[in-house]
């Protein structure tokens, strides 16, 4: 019996910088990792690089200032509408510095009790204490702390609502979760919400806002000598200095096709290659589902694309083959899954097993495994992931 089954592996780089090669550095450190561990490299292994190297080593830089002049001429002189962002010092708040450099007036309109990932700093059950209507009741500032109180965020302490009127000094702050709340204010917006921006936007325009802009559509390309992203503008983006934020990664694709060549030059392997973000898994305590880029991974190799096809071993063993045991049931259990439908949707033999996008499952393992600290592993290796009980 082979006792190993899926195994991820944190790879160490060196710090990785502006113009560094790094499709050599990252294929040199996996195949010395493995020489160092004394493990093999295989088929079908899955070599994930977060989008944070990649991004440092293209440079994807941008400062509040760069940010500030695409907001300018994008909206010029009028009152800007800045509804539902994240909160979140780290993929925030330098984003709302550079805005409001960029408006005369800005109205930030925050969602409550939580933000779109998660993020909280009111309870559902403080909401029906006090009797509060998400869906209709509207805030100023002053009497959402007379409802509510003290609001800082559950984790980080941070009272997220005078932090950003701090970041944004010509600003005026409302609580509201109906996107359309905003045009009371000004007829021009940004929505800065995430997975449901496109909706947010149609909503927008569909009751007469006369312009919206979605912060996939800033920094679309480079303003003032920028780093710039073209899908995904400032979207995926992280606070990089007290004046910058290093953005979501270009050419993220031709990265991992290259990758995988040279992995197979150096390996002989043939090595599926992904870049990672956030992975999309959400913490049973604070609520938070983590996913603040705008995907899991922005580019893969071919291998990777689609979702498993998996039975559920616990349901096998208690019904299809609930007689059998020992080597009988090894034997019966392999057979089963060898000749098992081509799609298993809606099979009850697969009923739990979970077919997410391979994509968004790897890059959930591997954003566990590197962690956010201080790990020093940006390179995950992943091994037997493609490999079942019957293999």
């Amino acid at each position: 019996m082979d006792y190993q089954g899926t195994i991820s592996r944190g790879i160490r780089t060196p710090i990785i910088r502006k113009g560094d090669d790094l499709t050599t550095i990252v294929a040199d450190c996996v195949v010395n990792a493995a020489k160092q561990g004394g493990y093999q490299l295989q088929d079908r292994d899955v070599v994930a690089v977060t989008e944070a190297v990649l991004a440092r080593a293209q440079g994807n830089y941008a400062t509040a200032e760069q940010i500030a002049a695409d907001v300018k001429a994008k909206f010029g002189d009028n009152t800007v509408g800045l509804i539902l962002p994240i909160f979140s010092r780290n993929r925030f708040s330098m984003i709302l510095k550079g805005i409001s450099m960029g408006v005369k007036k800005l109205i930030i309109q925050l969602a409550y009790p939580s933000d779109e990932v998660g993020n909280s700093f009111v309870s559902l059950d403080v909401l029906m204490d006090k009797a509060v209507n998400p869906y209709t009741d509207v805030f100023t500032e002053a009497e959402f702390r007379k409802v509510f109180g003290d609001v800082r965020h559950t984790f980080t302490g941070v009272d997220y609502i005078e932090y950003y009127r701090n970041m944004a000094n010509n600003c005026e702050i409302i609580l509201a979760n109906n996107p359309c709340e905003i045009l009371k204010h000004t007829k021009y917006v940004i929505n800065a919400d995430i997975h449901s921006r496109k909706r947010t936007k149609k909503l927008l325009l569909k009751n007469d806002a006369k312009k919206v802009v979605s912060l996939d559509e800033i920094l679309t390309q480079s303003v003032d000598g920028s780093g710039y992203n073209a899908e995904y503008g400032v979207l995926g983006s992280n606070l990089a200095t007290t004046n910058s934020v290093k953005l979501f990664p270009r050419d993220a694709q031709i990265f991992v096709d290259n990758l995988q060549k040279l992995l197979q030059q150096k390996t002989g392997k043939n090595i599926e290659c992904m870049v990672y973000g956030d992975g999309a898994f959400k913490d049973p305590v604070g609520g938070i589902w983590e996913l603040a880029d705008p995907v899991c991974s922005p580019a893969y190799t071919k291998g990777l694309e689609g979702k498993p096809n998996e039975l559920k071993l616990k349901y096998i063993a208690d019904n299809d083959i609930a007689n059998l045991s020992g080597e009988e049931a090894v034997e019966a259990m392999k057979d089963l899954i060898k000749h098992k439908e081509a799609d298993m949707v809606n099979n009850i033999k697969s009923q739990g097993t979970t077919p997410r996008q391979l994509t968004d499952l790897l890059g959930s393992l591997a954003d566990l495994t590197s962690g956010s600290g201080d790990k020093g592993t940006p390179v995950i290796l992943i091994q037997n992931y493609f490999k079942n009980f019957a293999d």
